[in-house]
């Protein structure tokens, strides 16, 4: 499948900022299953770009304007081809040790009801494929999509205990029943192409990889409840949210600010359509 992506974020300051640096995780590495066509970012101001890689292999570019501005939109646009690989993940860049991704974080940390539900869908099971499949369906069950009650520092046990989220709120859940369970798992952040024909976006996409021995990594969506196919394009990697978001900075100054994000995530076909 050839997905084309664009995702434009727009800010908007109450007062111009007086210095601004983020961290732009938007740009997509090949693997087995992906092959950058094209890809570019746009910001709509003079600024420095500057790339580089992260502790876990991710593309980060370093974004940083000096002038004084009230408005800055930046641009991610691409073509991604994609296969399907049943959910395993290979030809990744990999630059931790797997023990890294049993680490629990602010975000992930499994209180006392998500370490009984996950040892409870588990059900005793020693395979770590049916473990997993186990928990995605579970957390897809329990847990209802919803836009409204979460934010981005919800944690999973909050999430868990309103049983309602959006996609980052049953990817933290997932990932910390998987990690109390002794198994690595990490987060990623990407975009999903719908089979429904909807192609305007709120907001990007977010899914776990679990280490499963005799397989490598394995995708696992809990907002969809499914393993990754073709239709999700992989970006960025952390061990939650935070250190896999597009988007993450400081700046000095501007007061009170408004964020909007646009995103478009078409078939090449779907674009050609149109």
């Amino acid at each position: 499948m050839r997905i084309c992506i664009t995702h434009r974020t727009h800010y908007r300051y109450e007062r111009p900022i007086r210095a601004l640096t983020q961290m732009l995780r938007l740009t997509p590495r090949g693997h087995d299953g992906q092959h950058v066509r094209k890809w570019r970012i746009e910001p709509s101001v003079d600024a420095r770009l500057r790339p580089r890689e992260d502790t876990f292999g991710n593309i980060v570019h370093v974004f940083s304007a000096d002038a004084p501005v009230e408005e800055i939109t930046l641009c991610a646009i691409g073509e991604i081809e994609t296969h399907d690989t049943a959910g395993v993940i290979r030809g990744t860049v990999e630059r931790v040790p797997d023990a890294v991704y049993l680490r629990d974080t602010d975000l992930t940390v499994a209180d006392d009801d998500i370490d009984d539900f996950a040892r409870s869908v588990a059900d005793g099971a020693s395979d770590r494929l049916t473990i997993l499949h186990r928990l995605l369906e579970g957390v897809h069950s329990r847990v209802t999509f919803d836009t409204e009650p979460t934010h981005a520092t919800t944690t999973a046990a909050e999430a868990f205990s309103l049983g309602r989220g959006v996609c980052q709120d049953l990817t933290h859940i997932f990932i910390a029943g998987s990690r109390c369970l002794g198994i690595p798992a990490r987060y990623v952040s990407g975009y999903f192409h719908r089979a429904d024909g909807v192609t305007e976006q709120e907001a990007g996409h977010a899914w776990a990889e679990a280490k499963i021995p005799g397989f490598g990594w394995v995708g696992f969506d809990a907002a969809n409840g499914i393993s990754i196919t073709e239709a999700h394009v992989r970006v960025a990697i952390g061990l939650d949210y935070l250190g896999a978001a597009p988007v993450r900075g400081a700046r000095y100054g501007g007061g009170s600010e408004r964020l909007e994000v646009a995103l478009k995530v078409d078939s090449a076909q779907g674009q050609s359509q149109a």
